[in-house]
């Protein structure tokens, strides 16, 4: 990857979205409340944008047993596990809300359980929560059905419970092998135990297993992070997520307990990603954009070359760009041309519910603007390229004109090899897919005329 300088690293060392949507999640409204969602589920009832696509489901689970330091997500650290079977009595009382408005039986296509640690309910509670699901839609054979695991919660025995549920994917939070960088983020795990994880996972027919890893972590060095990618690559995951931490201590609570002495330098972390780039492509990894690595066969890699690739908020996503009902506190979801965030307390989720409301506290309903900038961010998002005829007919526009500002901004990516600009399009380089984020933000509204991104993870 000798395109790729410790300049252009460097340049690129700035915060900025994922784009798991657009506009972004920081931009919802409490104006926005159940009323907006009950009439974008009636539109999809009534095909009022057409014949509805098959359903997304995402279903929140915050329950930890423990806290680990680094972690930014919505989350409940609780040693009761009495918790989750209470919680899957609110979980049924949302899921009742929906198909009374949607109707029972629709087509799921896509279903992520995420967290928390979805692995902190119990085999049974974990039978009733997929019996729930499927008493409400129809999972579709062929589907895309993935779980968040914790190493330290599972056996294989947990796993095989798991594929009889029909789970078909796993995604392993591994972040880092290394002991003393482990310890310093109050994550034990051996790399015994996830290999052996793995390995079982394999032995029982699951057709994709993905491992998250961090870089930027305390105590992490260059040296001990290649250490650990050794020991991934001889894992050899069918998926890896490579996420840069994210320090904002202001912001997230448990990452006071984070010595900022203990953080890798700017410079140590882009060397530590130049080192992750070189080990993983010369592994024979795909670099499906965003962090994202994946083998060649696996269905991610497949879609990419296939010009298949979408983004939800899960990331990239192998299934058609489609409606998604988000389940759970603090979960967001998407319906139409709106999207729709839950209460992100358990008080005031539980409370919305026991009177008989959706617990959507806000939300956004989409501008023409909002939805032309997205068709032209996910493009270059997850096909790395854009011809201007094809917005143009789609949304009665001339590209060059409304975007002429955008245009002029891209010269300067262009001369760092980011892409290539012609009379008919955008084309995101090889180089520039390591940088798409960075690509992404040009033709971000809001970004654009925000100074203050400090709420964002950082590029790389």
């Amino acid at each position: 990857m000798s395109t790729i300088t410790p300049e252009l690293l460097s340049r690129f060392d700035v915060p900025g979205p994922r784009y798991t949507s657009y506009p972004t999640a920081d931009r919802f409204v409490e104006a926005f409340d159940q009323a907006d969602h009950i009439q974008a589920l009636t539109q999809r009832q009534n095909g009022t944008f057409g014949k509805p696509s098959a359903l997304s489901l995402y279903v929140h689970i915050p329950f930890c047993e423990s806290l680990c330091y680094y972690c930014a997500c919505n989350k409940i650290i609780t040693k009761h596990k009495e918790r989750s079977a209470q919680y899957l009595t609110y979980l049924s009382k949302e899921l009742d809300l929906h198909t009374r408005h949607l109707g029972r039986g629709q087509a799921v296509s896509q279903l992520h359980l995420g967290g928390g640690t979805p692995t902190f309910m119990s085999d049974d509670e974990l039978r009733q929560l997929m019996a729930m699901l499927r008493a409400h839609f129809s999972l579709v054979p062929g589907g895309e059905y993935s779980v968040e695991v914790d190493p330290r919660t599972v056996d294989e025995g947990r796993l095989a419970v798991l594929a009889e549920l029909g789970f078909n994917r796993l995604s392993f939070g591994v972040q880092d092998f290394d002991s003393a960088v482990q310890k310093a983020i109050h994550r034990i795990q051996p790399a015994e135990q996830v290999f052996k994880l793995v390995q079982a996972s394999r032995r029982l027919g699951f057709e994709s297993v993905n491992v998250d890893l961090i870089y930027g972590l305390p105590l992490q060095t260059p040296e001990s992070f290649e250490r650990t990618l050794s020991q991934v690559q001889q894992l050899r995951p069918d998926r890896i997520a490579l996420y840069a931490y994210a320090h904002l201590p202001e912001r997230f609570k448990p990452q006071r307990r984070i010595h900022a002495e203990d953080l890798p330098a700017g410079g140590q972390k882009v060397a530590m990603l130049a080192r992750s780039i070189d080990a993983l492509t010369d592994a024979g990894y795909v670099y499906i954009g965003m962090d994202h690595f994946a083998l060649p066969e696996d269905a991610l890699a497949v879609a990419k070359r296939q010009g298949r690739l979408h983004r939800n908020f899960q990331g990239y996503s192998t299934q058609a760009d489609c409606d998604l009902i988000a389940l759970g506190v603090s979960s967001i979801g998407r319906m139409g041309s709106t999207y729709s965030q839950n209460a992100k307390t358990m008080e005031e989720y539980c409370d919305l519910l026991d009177q008989g409301l959706f617990p959507v506290v806000r939300g956004l309903a989409l501008t023409r603007d909002d939805l032309i900038r997205r068709a032209v961010i996910m493009a270059l998002m997850c096909q790395g390229h854009l011809q201007f005829e094809a917005i143009n007919l789609a949304w009665l526009i001339d590209f060059k004109t409304v975007f002429a500002q955008e245009l002029k901004l891209l010269q300067d990516m262009q001369e760092q090899g980011l892409v290539k600009l012609t009379d008919g399009g955008i084309q995101v380089t090889a180089t520039g897919w390591f940088f798409v984020r960075g690509v992404a933000m040009v033709f971000d509204r809001y970004v654009q005329a925000d100074c203050n991104r400090n709420r964002f993870s950082k590029i790389i």
